[in-house]
């Protein structure tokens, strides 16, 4: 086992309980199986891609590697890098040519959707150098045959590693050139619009249950807004389905995911809404102003990674509050059994139903 010091690495910005954690036994297993690789490389053609807090970036730089590109989707993560190693040198990118193209050695993350995977083992293989080895790791309970299935369209070769702490490694060689799939792009009959999705992106072109209830109810949310939000835009539904009913009202969408904000962008500018939606990669609302919105629209998640645990969903409320101006409202669809009414109450004030079905519940929080 390399020996590699993570003392002190932190999540910050992001949530940070006992039970969650900077670095984990997957860094670690990629990192070892990663080790001759890296320490050989040349400067500037080791590749990070899905590093949670930095833990791959940082452990790359002690084995020896110069130069490293990174792409990471959330925007929370980027930060919390750029606090772990203020001084590393690294490059952060995002998914394309500049980050990919020459690469040797990349170190993945797996993610847990197939379709993101999906995206990126298809930008490795389109840009990286031929001669390219890919260090995909994850938790074996979340690795999936279909992933190697993935991993095998886009490479000739793929070896799997031994476990360790129920991790594994699963190494991809001998690229396979084949036409860029994404953003994938579907017509909505229901919605009567496009629909444009990054592979990491929440649902893809479908519309999910949580905002089809949303949805069936937003006319009703503020009607005279003349600022409206789409907090955690995902693919630019909400936003995209704001714009064409309120011709009137200023629209914002944001999301701390590359991934979303780059499909929210294509979706507005698929139903030629450009002018009329901006769209921001923000943490929370941290670019917006106090009391400057009159509505504000959320489907918040309720896990941090794999972990159950609603910090993400406080923190937005309570920046959902900073944003609204007095008499403000924020409209929130989330799965019923997780009982946001008294935590929403608390953050924004009077909270109110307005519709329920078997799995979710939309409220209206007026901020006092």
């Amino acid at each position: 086992m390399t020996s590699l010091d993570f003392a002190g690495l932190r999540r910050f910005p992001d949530v940070e309980a006992g039970n969650l954690f900077a670095v984990d036994a997957t860094d670690r297993l990629i990192l070892d199986e990663a080790a001759s690789a890296v320490s050989a490389a040349a400067a500037g053609v080791v590749v990070a891609l899905g590093d949670h807090y930095g833990a791959l970036t940082i452990g790359a730089a002690q084995l020896g590697a110069r130069g490293i590109r990174v792409f990471q989707d959330s925007l929370i993560g980027e930060r919390a890098l750029a606090n772990n190693a203020p001084d590393l040198g690294y490059r952060s990118l995002p998914l394309g040519g500049e980050l990919l193209t020459g690469a040797t050695v990349v170190l993945l993350q797996l993610p847990r959707s197939l379709a993101e995977l999906d995206e990126l083992a298809g930008q490795i293989a389109a840009r990286a150098a031929p001669s390219v080895t890919v260090y995909a790791g994850g938790r074996i309970k979340h690795i999936s045959v279909a992933m190697n299935e993935v991993l095998l369209r886009h490479f000739g070769r793929l070896d799997v590693s031994h476990a360790r702490q129920k991790s594994r490694v699963l190494v991809a060689r001998e690229p396979r050139r084949a036409p860029a799939g994404y953003p994938a792009r579907e017509f909505s009959d229901e919605l009567g619009l496009w629909v444009c999705a990054h592979g990491a992106a929440f649902a893809g072109t479908k519309l999910d249950i949580g905002t089809r209830l949303l949805l069936s109810v937003l006319e009703n949310a503020v009607p005279d807004a003349g600022t409206v939000i789409d907090l955690g835009c995902g693919t630019g539904i909400l936003a995209a389905a704001l714009a064409r009913s309120r011709p009137d009202a200023a629209v914002i969408a944001t999301d701390l995911s590359w991934a979303a904000v780059e499909s929210a962008r294509t979706t507005v500018e698929a139903n030629g809404l450009s002018g009329r939606v901006t769209v921001v990669r923000d943490v929370g609302l941290g670019s917006r102003p106090d009391s400057s919105a009159d509505l504000v629209v959320l489907n918040p998640p309720f896990h941090v990674g794999a972990t159950v645990h609603t910090g993400l969903a406080d923190a937005l409320f309570a920046e959902a509050a900073r944003v609204l101006r007095p008499g403000g409202e924020l409209w929130t669809v989330y799965n019923s059994h997780l009982g946001y009414r008294s935590a929403l109450q608390r953050a924004v004030g009077d909270t109110r139903e307005i519709a329920r079905n078997a799995k979710f519940t939309v409220t209206a929080s007026r901020r006092r």
